[in-house]
């Protein structure tokens, strides 16, 4: 067994399930599930059978240091104005869609008893189907839930994403949906693709960058960590973070745009969490409380898409927008992005990628604010 201050050997353990996790997500085995998900069951067993440590201080420095680190480093692109810019009439369905997951969060607490965790897992949720994982992680530190907690809370998130990102595929095939809403299908699959520069991934790893970027980021934490205590917030140190990247995503947009690896960095330490969360899981609770979470998950996206649906068919929105916009906020922009291209609505690729984008900048303040209505 692996001791609890055994930091070379703990470390080599949580690297190497982050590089288990980026390899399943780009293998043919991550289109039908998700690296993270790997990450944390394979975590949890190698600690729940003894090989490792269920806690260690290497995992209160990499929850503790290292996540607010990742949050600047995933929303240095988050240009506002060109969000709205390239949107068009997908955000005004998104904003929509990002209604109908906070309509769900509430539904479905008030439906289900979920206990004493039950606020914390609906700001979490919230946080998650409007934006994605950085801030259901964000969310979940904000409101303190414990790693067990939110372990618990995304492992059964995963599965219902993953049955959100098969409805999404295949509702545009239900001959009875595509009739019921405008769908004018010629057209979508004939427009071009207007990927702009700034929303194409660069493969390039340039170190000037990658230092230049981390720089900032630890400047920013720095700040709003100061900031929050010495106004006596402390616990909302995630939420000042995310506000002062905007700020300066947005008054810097040019120079951040042409960043390279930033955000490469920023998902390699979240991945290290997911890890880390993995590791520190009681599968005996894991089993005995995931399913009813599972549950409340199901509640969610259901009326999700029904009130997504719904208002498509009352506003005369397309059929493709509905599905991107209801993508960027339940699987995020890189999903939906593939979505989009493998139904040949490639002009509709932009958009999506814009209001996931746009989903991360808010979601967290939507989550956080849900957990302090129902707590």
């Amino acid at each position: 067994m692996i001791t609890a201050d055994n930091i070379f050997a703990i470390g080599a353990l949580l690297f190497g399930l982050a590089w288990l996790g980026f390899w399943i997500d780009v293998s043919p085995l991550g289109k039908k599930t998700s690296g993270v998900i790997w990450v944390l069951v394979v975590g949890m067993i190698l600690s729940n059978i003894g090989a490792v440590p269920l806690k260690s201080p290497v995992y209160d420095f990499v929850g503790g240091n290292l996540v607010p680190l990742a949050i600047p480093l995933l929303l240095f692109k988050a240009d506002l104005r060109e969000i709205f810019t390239k949107s068009g009439a997908v955000m005004v369905t998104f904003l929509i869609a990002s209604c109908a997951t906070v309509m769900g969060v509430m539904l479905g607490f008030f439906m289900l008893d979920l206990g004493e965790i039950g606020p914390k897992v609906a700001g979490v949720y919230a946080g998650a189907w409007i934006g994605g994982a950085v801030n259901m992680l964000a969310v979940s530190q904000a409101v303190q839930m414990t790693p067990n907690e939110f372990s618990l809370s995304i492992s059964a998130s995963s599965l219902v994403s993953i049955l959100a990102l098969y409805c999404l595929l295949t509702i545009p095939s239900i001959n009875f949906i595509s009739r019921w809403i405008s769908s004018d299908r010629a057209s979508f699959e004939q427009q071009a693709d207007n990927i702009s520069e700034s929303t194409k991934e660069g493969n390039d790893f340039i170190l000037s960058h990658v230092s230049g970027a981390l720089a900032l980021s630890f400047l920013i934490c720095w700040i709003s960590k100061s900031v929050s205590e010495a106004l006596g917030y402390g616990q909302y140190t995630i939420l000042v973070i995310t506000a002062l990247t905007l700020l300066f995503a947005n008054i810097f947009s040019r120079v951040l745009k042409d960043l390279r690896g930033d955000f490469e960095i920023g998902m390699l330490l979240m991945y290290l969490f997911f890890a880390v969360v993995g590791a520190g899981t009681d599968a005996t609770a894991f089993i005995s409380n995931a399913p009813l979470l599972f549950i409340y998950g199901l509640i969610i996206i259901f009326i999700h898409l029904s009130v997504v649906l719904f208002f498509a068919r009352l506003l005369k929105i397309e059929l493709p927008e509905a599905i991107i916009a209801s993508g960027a906020a339940l699987v995020g922009p890189a999903p939906t992005a593939a979505i989009a291209s493998s139904k040949g609505w490639r002009h509709l690729i932009t958009p999506g990628i814009m209001c996931g984008i746009f989903g991360y900048a808010i979601a967290t303040f939507i989550g956080v604010s849900i957990t302090a209505f129902l707590g």
